[in-house]
């Protein structure tokens, strides 16, 4: 059977054919890719000074002028070093970072419809080129500045670049400037110039391209000011004990200087820009891509998700299972969009008579309809018929086909489209005119019952319209989408379209049926078991909001979606708290707004799905955007923070469970590295209490701090989820990054590493045996055990680098006692048996400690404060004060 192609511009197609593909390739090369222009990669010297100018490796620079001017050179090759490897581990992850972002950008990349050599193609948008043609339709960004050849009722956003919020009627021979919106109606157009020399590319040239820190960055840059003054005040101390001591000035300034550059993770954003990176590459990987890094953290502290249904909740595929007509009701049976299935009625088949008026009702919608209905292709063996553009106009043209109606190819053929006023969500229902053959014009039409069973529409009686108004409640109630459908026949093409829409016949109604996907009520109970809210927010009628979220238990297996507000109700002012209500139906783009507000004013972290022009404002307000890759308009994906590649609502719980585990990580880290830095500084503070003159010096420190914040640092980015990640409720948008008990882990961890450490110290004094290099390896070896410690599964293979890293650190650290060179450098002394399993026990205690700390400080797991808001939705009358 052949395709039905785009319905009015057979002949268009014929008179513009588009370029050749060989000659599109050509005119790429010869204007380049069709990008603003790109921000400026920073050069390896500019990265490199750009960590040089850190405040704390400036200190560092200091220390070695200082050093080397009092000619302690063992210590100027050991800071020396710190420097250098600091630096290249700093660069490095830099640049890892920004390649994990420049592809995810590359990923995220718009796409744009164009024709070449007669043919239709989906080509990225950075591969359009001047003489493209673009086929342009609602909720496309325009890819390139082009003019327009063919217009229907096309309406276009220009204020991106004009700031009039008003959109503009664009008619035949205007210009379209790149990167505006088409928010009605199709269009065809010439493309004129892309990337810089575009409208957009022209602008782009003017924008600042300086990268701006994520929230998180901020946070934590200020935390690291704070912590920074404190250890400068704390290394002041140290620096003044050993003066009063009689140690020499050099000596203690440059050991002052490396404890506070040791004991503050100075490496913490670079490790930070670095996890946010991978997790979102690990996202990727998992079907969702973040188009905004700042997105992984704050996926993590989601607390409210507003879900659309079509596509989302329910298969986005919908089958005609129901034809009414005032005489009778003919049943479509058959899945997806083949053409095949039995025709019946009450359970027998179809009489010729109820078959013809099914095709007369069904052939109506064909011609009234968009979307492209292709047959499997030969040469992919397994491939299965499929819908270009809207899922229920794919529907209504397999429904044509099954109950015997000429294919739309042909109906085209015989009543080719001359005028038309699109779908939009004001007016809820599309019209088409044809010529007939015979001459005169004939009317289609159809939309939301509600908008087309009224009189001013319809000559029908009063009873028939009373008749066909309850039974589309009747389908509405049973969970199916209806659409209403009416014709009529017209001398001359009226004008404007809209005109024709009086005085028609009602043909019958359709219903369709949208069944939910299969994990549907599966993936919202992950979402209530995370302390997540669902919400359904839906255009639909809402006897269908309702039936569909029983189905997927959106309130849980045991509630009935009893409260449906429409967005009229939310719109007149009639709900008193929209956070009492879990499904919305007939909402438009406004209202949505309103439901995001109302859930942030509540202190709520909302994530919002959606995939039409409409839902850009919304996505754009909620603190994450969530756009369907596949089936989105380009506005929508281009507004959102998180695009779905496969359109699975389960993604957006995998993506909650990749924040969490990030946010985990980092806070690890935080706790791991300060926990270490602040036993330096009390190993350093007390020691001398305890008659260790002068317990580490400069180089041992930053030998530590290299072994510990560099490799084992970096390894725990790559820690698995905790076991309960997704069973505990969401982080609170106000809470400190050191909350929830980690402060006071830091505590004791730092006091047991300092505790077993000094312990270590003093009993090798106690033995003659060299202390300082038994305190030395015991710091290390106790905090190589933090590391593993603060596991949430000790004992795992998820990471294999985190125990490979302790490893290789743990045989650093020997290296720096058995090794002469290096041992000459940093002034220790090898160890016997005794002192060196001494300072080796330290690992377990450091684990042990971290252990316990783990355990005390592990916060609760409250009661999630929005299940008080599921019950108040359940049992109290909407719109009633709480």
């Amino acid at each position: 059977m052949p395709s039905a192609e785009d319905a009015t511009d057979d002949g268009l197609r014929r008179r513009m054919p588009g370029l050749a593909q060989a000659e599109a390739a050509h005119r790429l090369i010869e204007a380049g890719r069709n990008e603003v222009a790109a921000r400026r990669t920073r050069s390896l010297p500019s990265r490199v000074l750009a960590q040089l100018g850190d405040p704390l490796m400036t200190v560092l620079i200091a220390a070695v002028a200082l050093t080397l001017a009092i000619g302690d050179h063992a210590d100027f090759v050991v800071i020396g070093l710190v420097i250098v490897v600091n630096t290249a581990v700093g660069v490095a992850q830099e640049i890892r970072a920004d390649n994990a972002v420049a592809a995810l950008s590359a990923l995220s990349a718009p796409h744009a419809r164009v024709r070449r050599e007669g043919a239709d193609h989906d080509v990225p948008a950075a591969t359009v080129v001047p003489g493209d043609v673009l086929l342009l339709g609602e909720g496309d960004i325009i890819a390139a500045d082009a003019v327009l050849d063919e217009a229907a009722a096309l309406l276009v956003d220009e204020s991106m670049l004009t700031g009039e919020s008003v959109p503009v009627d664009k008619d035949t021979r205007t210009s379209l400037s790149a990167g505006t919106v088409v928010v009605r109606g199709r269009g065809v157009a010439t493309v004129t110039a892309t990337g810089g020399s575009s409208s957009l590319g022209r602008i782009a040239a003017l924008l600042d391209d300086r990268r701006r820190p994520t929230p998180l960055q901020s946070r934590l840059a200020s935390l690291g000011r704070v912590l920074a003054t404190v250890t400068l005040v704390l290394c002041v101390v140290v620096l003044v004990q050993g003066l009063v001591r009689g140690l020499p000035l050099g000596t203690m300034a440059v050991t002052a200087i490396s404890l506070a550059v040791a004991a503050v993770p100075e490496s913490l954003p670079a490790v930070v820009t670095l996890a946010l990176a991978l997790g979102a590459r690990r996202m990727a990987a998992r079907h969702a891509l973040v188009r905004r890094l700042p997105a992984v953290e704050t996926l993590g502290s989601v607390s409210v998700l507003a879900t659309d249904k079509t596509g989302t909740l329910t298969e986005g595929r919908m089958v005609v299972q129901h034809v009414w007509t005032p005489r009778t009701t003919v049943e479509l049976q058959g899945v997806g969009y083949e053409p095949e299935g039995d025709v019946l009625t009450r359970g027998k088949p179809v009489s010729p008579a109820a078959r013809h008026e099914a095709q007369e009702v069904l052939a109506a919608t064909a011609l009234c309809n968009d979307a492209v209905l292709r047959p499997p292709r030969p040469a992919s063996p397994g491939s299965r018929w499929e819908a270009l553009g809207d899922p229920m106009e794919g529907a209504l043209l397999t429904a044509a086909l099954k109950v015997g109606c000429p294919d739309r190819t042909e109906l085209v053929s015989t009543h080719p489209r001359i005028a038309e006023a699109p779908f939009d969500s004001r007016r809820r229902r599309m019209t088409t005119i044809h010529a007939m053959p015979s001459g005169g014009v004939l009317v289609c039409l159809k939309g939301a019952p509600e908008a087309v069973l009224v009189p001013s529409i319809l000559t029908d009686s009063p009873d028939t319209l009373r008749l066909a108004r309850a039974e589309a409640a009747r389908f509405a109630e049973g969970g199916y989408r209806v659409l209403a459908v009416a014709s009529g026949l017209r001398r001359e093409t009226p004008r404007p379209v809209t005109a024709g829409e009086a005085g028609l016949r009602l043909l019958g109604l359709v219903a369709l049926s949208d069944p939910p996907k299969p994990l549907a009520a599966v993936t919202l109970a992950a979402c209530r078991g995370a302390g997540i809210t669902p919400i359904l927010v839906t255009g639909d009628h809402p006897a269908t909001a309702s039936a569909v979220a029983d189905r997927v238990e959106l309130l849980g297996p045991h509630a009935a979606a009893d409260h449906v507000v429409t967005g009229e109700d939310v719109a007149a002012g009639r709900v008193s708290d929209l956070t009492a209500v879990r499904v919305f139906a007939r909402t438009d783009p406004q209202q949505k707004l309103d439901i995001v507000a109302a859930w942030r004013a509540r202190g709520a972290i909302t994530a919002m799905t959606g995939d039409g022009v409409n839902d850009g404002p919304a996505l754009q307000q909620a603190d994450i955007g969530i756009a369907m890759g596949e089936r989105g308009t380009e506005v929508a994906r281009q507004a959102a923070d998180l695009v779905l590649t496969d359109d699975e609502l389960s993604t957006v719980v995998s993506a909650v469970e990749e924040g969490r585990r990030v946010f985990d990580n980092i806070r690890r880290f935080l706790v791991y590295g300060m926990a270490g830095g602040a036993a330096e500084i009390l190993v350093m503070l007390i020691g001398p209490l305890l008659g260790l003159p002068l317990p580490l010096r400069a180089g041992q420190i930053l030998w530590i701090n290299l072994l510990t914040h560099g490799l084992t640092g970096v390894a725990m980015g790559a820690e698995p989820a905790s076991p309960g990640v997704m069973h505990r409720p969401p982080r609170r948008a106000d809470q400190h990054i050191l909350g929830g008990g980690a402060w006071q882990q830091l505590l004791l961890t730092a006091a047991v590493v300092t505790a077993v450490s000094l312990t270590a110290g003093l009993a090798a004094r106690a033995w003659h045996a060299p202390w300082q290099s038994v305190l030395f390896l015991a710091l290390l070896a106790a905090q190589l055990g933090v590391v593993l410690g603060l596991r949430d599964r000790p004992v795992t293979l998820e990471n294999p680098f985190l125990p490979l890293s302790v490893l290789l650190s743990a045989l650093l650290g020997a290296a720096a006692l058995y090794f002469p060179p290096l041992g000459a450098v940093l002034d220790t002394e090898p160890l016997g048996w005794k002192a060196a399993a001494l300072a080796c026990a330290c690992a377990p205690a450091g684990f042990l400690g971290a252990r316990l700390a783990h355990a005390v400080f592990r916060p609760p797991n409250p009661r999630h404060p929005h299940e008080r808001g599921d019950e108040h939705a359940r049992h109290e009358p909407i719109g009633s004060e709480r």
